[in-house]
């Protein structure tokens, strides 16, 4: 369909190679791919259908896969006597290349680094859901490094899901293969000894297909490369016992011996990974911190040298930008979990005790008051002179900033939870009942589009589409002017996450713990990023890094294209609003009671 330019071959195998190519579908930037072709000429028709499975069988698993280690799918089809995978493209080499093109051995830190994420991937293989995978096939060909110098696995043509009793046919490479998988047999432990072959490999230089099977034990570590320590042989040997009782009885406790290895070798202080217990050392460090009397669900916001948000203390608070300084707080009567809102030098915030509330945002001191009929949670936002603020007495309030009065008010119905989006002379937000409104300036209702349950997220507007995500778990995009469904995208539980955009991808967090980037377009997942827990705070996108807390505690920063973490940072409690970025300092709140400011 002249999507794809091939631009070079990059690998060649028995029954195909491996193309880079240009995805042309994006013209005016340079997205790489990688082009996987399998050759399909058996003359046995049971033979060539078993070959379309397998490969078949490659796609299909690497499509429920979602991990920084596993190179993504981005397309599968068949041409002719030809089929394809498009997978990501990863600048970078295997590790059978690295070992034929330097000189000497690789450092014992360089290795306990890759070989602690290699575990990572493999644990998450093997307790994949709904059922466990066996790669099969770990080897240094199957290891990417990329130019983060982390690690990729490749090549899941062999790999299976994993039944307990169940037996196949003898397939992987010799020399790596542990004895059980000759018989027939792949289990876990078998990718345990053959990654620790593949580590044997890289440490002595010595090549396992050459010599014969099972004999690591004749050619121990130390004595070949005496650099390496004594508890990372040992870890080694441990992984290639030939009996697979005697080796570690999951690749996670392969893991932690792996970690006890590097914090008694000193090797922990001096690699960095992208997963695991590593990254869950706090290597972002707050720039300063301010506690509330309570918990901040409210979601900051910065103007000039100075960060407001609201405390579920029932105080909204003035905090000096640069060093955390407590400058002012206001109390209401309620608990506040609307963001404020600066406009020429007036702070706007809604709260639980039914109020608008307008401050001067250098004292603190109170403007003006509005009343509602209800609890206020939705956030405010101004527009010509007014304030719109939604309220759970079900209205839409439009409060002229002169006289302080309200000019209209729209019924919607329901409570209004969802924050007011303004787009040339259009409103859209959405209300406890499912509904997403429009209306004008006016207050005049233009459309209405009906989900199945909740809409408290708020409205994106892009492009003239409106994006949002319902408590029913589906993620809408919805035409601008005549309210009419483009696309839906089903998540795993509800959202209350409100969407953003950077480029064509779109992304929101749910209940089920995902963050998610979509195809604006089209809705096509690109990726998900799995937290522990569920995601109902919003992200954001800055520079090309996407911003966002889960109820976890943990405040992630993941690379917007890929959804790969680059950092997460714990605090002591959930995190359910949104950051704000100003003058490269980002600000979170979190229920532990702390407004942070970080530095990435």
């Amino acid at each position: 369909m002249d999507r794809y330019l091939v631009q070079e071959v990059i690998g060649l195998g028995g029954m195909g190679a491996v193309y880079r190519a240009r995805d042309l579908h994006f013209p005016n930037v340079i997205r790489l791919v990688a082009v996987k072709e399998m050759i399909n000429q058996a003359a046995d028709p049971i033979l060539r259908q078993t070959i379309i499975q397998n490969f078949e069988r490659e796609a299909n698993i690497l499509v429920t896969l979602s991990h920084p280690s596993i190179t993504k799918i981005l397309d599968f089809f068949t041409y002719e006597e030809r089929s394809y995978l498009v997978l990501e493209y990863i600048n970078g080499k295997d590790l059978e290349a690295l070992l034929n093109t330097t000189q000497g051995f690789f450092p014992e830190d360089q290795v306990i680094a890759w070989a602690i994420e290699l575990c990572d991937v493999l644990n998450y293989l093997h307790t994949h859901k709904p059922e466990p995978i066996i790669f099969r096939d770990m080897k240094p060909s199957n290891v990417m490094i990329n130019q983060q110098n982390h690690v990729i696995l490749v090549d899941f043509g062999i790999a299976k899901i994993f039944k307990v009793g169940q037996k196949g046919t003898m397939i992987g490479t010799e020399g790596y293969s542990p004895p059980e998988q000759y018989r027939g047999e792949a289990s876990p432990m078998a990718d345990i000894y053959a990654l620790g072959a593949t580590l044997h490999h890289i440490l002595t230089r010595r090549d396992p297909r050459v010599e014969p099977p099972f004999t690591f034990a004749e050619r121990p570590i130390r004595q070949i490369n005496p650099a390496v320590s004594i508890e990372l042989e040992t870890v080694i040997n441990t992984a290639l016992q030939y009996n697979p009782k005697d080796r570690f009885q999951s690749v996670q406790a392969m893991k932690d011996a792996l970690l006890v290895v590097a914090r008694k070798t000193g090797a922990l202080s001096r690699v960095a990974l992208r997963t695991g217990p590593l990254a869950h050392e706090q290597t972002i460090k707050p720039l300063w911190t301010f506690k509330c009397e309570d918990e901040i669900r409210s979601s900051p916001v910065c103007d000039g040298n100075a960060v407001y948000v609201g405390a579920y203390d029932h105080n909204v608070y003035a905090v000096n930008s640069t060093n955390g300084e407590f400058l002012w707080k206001y109390p209401t009567e309620g608990g506040i979990v609307s963001r404020p809102t600066v406009s020429d030098g007036i702070i706007y915030f809604g709260s639980e005790d039914r109020r608008l509330y307008a401050l001067m945002a250098k004292s603190g001191r109170l403007s003006w008051v509005y009343d509602t009929e209800g609890p206020i949670r939705s956030s405010p936002r101004a527009f010509e002179g007014h304030i719109l603020i939604g309220s759970d007495d079900g209205f839409l309030h439009a409060v002229n900033l002169l006289s302080t009065r309200v000019s209209w008010k729209l019924d919607a119905g329901k409570a209004i939870r969802s924050s007011p989006a303004v787009s040339g002379d259009m409103i859209f937000f959405g209300n406890e009942d499912g509904d997403l409104l429009s209306c004008d300036l006016r207050g005049q209702i233009r459309w209405r589009f009906r989900a199945k349950r909740a809409i408290t997220s708020s409205p994106l507007v892009a492009r003239g589409i409106v994006y949002v995500t319902s408590m029913d778990g589906t993620f809408y995009a919805v035409d601008a002017k005549s309210g009419w469904a483009i696309w839906r995208f089903r998540m795993g539980k509800a959202s209350v996450s409100s969407p953003c955009i950077a480029d064509n991808y779109l992304f929101a967090g749910s209940a089920d713990g995902n963050i998610y980037c979509i195809e604006a377009t089209n809705a096509k997942e690109i990726w998900r990023f799995k937290t522990d827990h569920q995601v109902s705070g919003s992200p954001i996108i800055y520079q090309d890094a996407l911003y966002c807390g889960s109820a976890d505690g943990n405040f992630y920063c993941l690379e917007y294209k890929t959804g790969r973490l680059r950092w997460k940072f714990s605090t002591g409690g959930a995190i359910t609003g949104t950051p704000f970025v100003s003058n490269d300092i980002i600000y979170i709140g979190s229920s532990d009671h702390i407004l942070y400011a970080l530095l990435p």
